[in-house]
C-alpha cells in the first residue's frame, strides 16, 4: 500500500513537472493522508496553472469602464471631503487615521482635478487591482482558468467592491492590501521560500500606511500557521526581517502617533463605545449583504477545501484564520465588512469547485444568479437610483445618502454669514460640529464669500483654532438636535436649516444654522472643550 502510495505521489510530481494542467483544471488533491505536494524532494513546489491574463484583464476593464462613468454621479462623499482637507494638511499621521488616504487623495485631485471624478481615480484603479488579486489568489490555491475568471467575477460584482470602488476610502485601500498580504503568506506558505516574508513585511509595512487593521489579519493568520503548520515558515531570520520591512515602512507613523498618545486608540474605543453592541448585531447581514448572499456556497466550498483537501495542507491557516479573525473583530465591537477581504480569499479557493459543478451540469442557472447578484449588488453599493429614491440602498448602506447635499449646506451657512453685519465680520467665526461640515465648507465655502471653517472634530482640531482676537459672532453649523455645543456659546438662535433638496435623510439634512453673538469663554480655553475624537 506505501508502495503505492508513493508511486502515485511520484506521478503526480512528474505530471507537475511538465506543467501538465489541463485549461480550467486546477492542481488536483492528493490521496487522503498524502503529504501536500508543495514539498518536493528538491525542496520547490509544484507548478501553477497558467494566468488567464486576457479574461481576467477584461474583467477588470468593465469594472473600470461602470466605476469610471458613475463617478460624478451625486458628489463627494463627507469622508472625501475630509480626506481632501487632510491632504492639505500633509502629516506622517492623524488622530483618526495613517497618512496614506489623504496622500492619494491630494495626488489625485492635483492629477485628475478637483472633482468627484478626478478624486475618484485611485479607488477605480485600486478596485481593478483588487479584482487582479483575486484572481491570483484562486491561481496559487491551484484553480484553472475557468476558475480564475470565476474568482474575477465574482469579486468585481461584490457589493463591497462596488462599494469602495466607487469613492476613496481608508476601506478602499484597505481591501486591496488585505488581499495582497494574503497572497504573499499563501506563497510563502506554498513555497517555504523564506524570502516571501520581505514580501509579507512590504505588504504589511504598506497597509499599515493605510490603516492598522490589516495588522488583525497577519494576527488570525500566523495564530493559523501556529495551529495547523506549516511551523517550519515560521523560523528562522526571514520572519524578522519581514518585520523590520514593515516597521521601515510604517514606523514614520508609527513615531508620529506614539509622541501624540496614540489618539487612534481613542478613536477606536469611541467607535466601539458607541456602536459596538449594533456592529454586533449587525455583524453577520453585513458580511452577506457586501458579498453577496449568493456567494455564500463558494465561499463554504472554498473553506472545506482549504480546510480538507491533502494537496492544500499547507493552505489551513487562511480557513482557520477566517473564524479567528471574526472572534477578533466581534470582541472589539468591528464593523461586518472588516471580514469582508478575507471571504474574499475563501471565495477565490471555492472557484475551482464551482467551476467543475459548472462543467458538469451545463444548465444556464448559473447566469441569471449572477446577474441577480451584480444587480443587487450595484442598487446597493452604486449611485444607480436618483437622489429621491435613496430611502432603499440606504437602509443596507447609508454611505449612499453622505454623498447628497453638501452645497446645500454650504447654501445655508451663506445665508447665516450675511445675517452678520459687515463691521463685525472680521471678528466672527464659522464653525462645524462634524468634519464633514467642516469639509464641505472648506470645498464650497470659498465660492460662496465665505471665511475659513473651524471645527474641533477629529485632526480638524490640530489645524488650527479660532484667535483669541475673534471675540465677535459664531456662525454655528450642527446637526438636528445636536443642542449641546450650544452651551459654550451666548445669544445663540437659529437663521436657517440645511435641506438637501431630495429628502434625503443623512446625518445632514434637517442641520441647523445657528447665530451666536459670542462664545462663553475665550477659544484658548474653550478649545479643548470642543475637541471630539468620535
Amino acid at each position: 500500500m506505501a508502495d503505492a502510495e508513493r508511486h502515485e505521489q511520484q506521478s503526480e510530481r512528474a505530471a507537475s513537472a511538465t506543467g501538465a494542467v489541463a485549461p480550467g483544471e486546477g492542481i488536483q488533491a492528493s490521496p487522503v493522508g498524502a503529504p501536500a505536494p508543495a514539498a518536493s524532494p528538491g525542496g520547490g513546489s509544484p507548478p501553477l496553472p497558467s494566468f488567464a491574463l486576457l479574461p481576467v484583464a477584461a474583467v477588470c476593464s468593465a469594472l473600470v469602464g461602470v466605476l469610471t462613468v458613475l463617478s460624478g454621479r451625486y458628489g463627494f462623499h463627507r469622508d472625501e471631503l475630509y480626506f481632501l482637507a487632510a491632504g492639505r494638511h500633509p502629516a506622517w499621521g492623524y488622530v483618526d487615521q495613517p497618512p496614506l488616504t489623504p496622500l492619494l487623495a491630494r495626488t489625485a485631485s492635483a492629477l485628475f482635478g478637483d472633482t468627484p471624478e478626478g478624486l475618484r481615480v485611485p479607488a477605480t484603479l485600486a478596485s481593478a487591482a483588487t479584482v487582479v488579486v483575486a484572481a491570483l489568489l484562486a491561481r496559487e490555491v491551484g484553480a484553472g482558468r475557468r476558475a480564475q475568471v470565476l474568482a474575477a467575477v465574482l469579486t468585481a460584482v461584490s457589493a463591497q467592491v462596488l462599494a469602495v470602488g466607487h469613492m476613496v476610502s481608508t476601506a478602499t485601500f484597505d481591501l486591496l492590501a488585505w488581499l495582497v498580504l494574503s497572497l504573499c503568506v499563501l506563497r510563502l506558505l506554498r513555497t517555504g521560500e523564506g524570502r516571501w516574508w520581505l514580501a509579507v513585511g512590504a505588504a504589511l509595512g504598506v497597509g499599515l500606511l493605510n490603516k492598522y487593521l490589516v495588522a488583525s489579519l497577519l494576527v488570525a493568520l500566523l495564530a493559523g500557521i501556529a495551529a495547523v503548520g506549516p511551523r517550519h515558515v515560521l523560523r528562522g531570520a526571514w520572519p524578522l526581517a519581514g518585520a523590520a520591512v514593515a516597521l521601515a515602512l510604517a514606523g514614520g507613523n508609527l513615531w508620529w502617533q506614539a509622541r501624540h498618545g496614540w489618539p487612534e486608540l481613542t478613536v477606536a474605543h469611541g467607535i466601539s463605545a458607541d456602536d459596538g453592541a449594533d456592529n454586533r448585531i449587525a455583524f453577520v447581514p453585513e458580511q452577506l449583504v457586501f458579498l453577496s448572499p449568493l456567494f455564500v456556497p463558494v465561499c463554504v466550498a472554498g473553506w472545506r477545501r482549504l480546510w480538507r483537501e491533502p494537496a492544500l495542507r499547507w493552505a489551513r491557516p487562511a480557513a482557520v484564520a477566517y473564524p479567528l479573525l471574526c472572534l477578533l473583530v466581534l470582541a472589539a465591537g468591528g464593523k461586518g465588512y472588516y471580514t469582508v477581504p478575507l471571504l474574499i480569499v475563501l471565495l477565490a479557493a471555492g472557484c475551482e469547485p464551482l467551476a467543475g459543478w459548472l462543467r458538469r451540469y451545463r444548465r444556464p442557472v448559473w447566469a441569471p444568479a449572477l446577474v441577480c447578484a451584480a444587480a443587487i449588488s450595484a442598487v446597493v453599493a452604486l449611485p444607480l437610483l436618483p437622489p429621491s429614491a435613496l430611502a432603499l440602498p440606504m437602509a443596507v448602506n447609508k454611505e449612499q445618502g453622505e454623498q447628497v447635499g453638501w452645497p446645500a449646506l454650504a447654501d445655508a451657512a451663506r445665508r447665516g454669514w450675511l445675517l452678520i453685519p459687515r463691521d463685525e465680520r472680521a471678528r466672527a467665526v464659522v464653525l462645524a460640529q462634524n468634519y464633514g461640515e467642516a469639509g464641505a465648507l472648506d470645498r464650497y465655502g470659498p465660492a460662496r464669500g465665505l471665511p475659513r471653517s473651524y471645527s474641533g472634530h477629529m485632526s480638524y482640531a490640530d489645524w488650527g483654532r479660532p484667535p483669541d482676537s475673534a471675540d465677535g459672532p459664531v456662525l454655528l453649523v450642527r446637526q438636528r438636535d445636536a443642542t449641546d455645543i450650544e452651551r459654550h456659546f451666548t445669544g445663540c438662535r437659529e437663521v436657517a436649516r440645511v435641506d438637501n433638496g431630495h429628502d434625503v435623510d443623512n446625518e445632514e439634512q434637517g442641520a441647523s444654522i445657528d447665530l451666536c453673538s459670542g462664545t462663553a469663554q475665550p477659544w484658548s480655553k474653550l478649545w479643548p472643550q470642543l475637541r471630539r475624537y468620535y
